[in-house]
């Protein structure tokens, strides 16, 4: 029975490796992500909504008072 030559596993092995990776890069390099994205400004906008102004407390039935 003959022996299993396993002398250019290491070769295949690294060259698939490299291979794949090469691949992956230039995949990765073909989309844009942008450098500095812009944030968004928390600038309070001069609306005012009826509820701003007034205080409300809503009762949960089983905090009330048996009747």
């Amino acid at each position: 029975m003959p022996q299993l030559d396993t002398s250019t596993w290491f070769i295949m092995i690294l060259s698939m490796f490299l291979t794949l990776f090469i691949l992956f890069q230039l995949k990765i390099s073909n989309h844009y992500y942008p450098e500095n994205p812009m944030t968004k400004s928390a600038k309070i906008t001069g609306q005012h909504n009826p509820w701003e102004n007034k205080w409300t407390k809503i009762y949960s039935p089983l905090s009330l008072p048996p009747q």
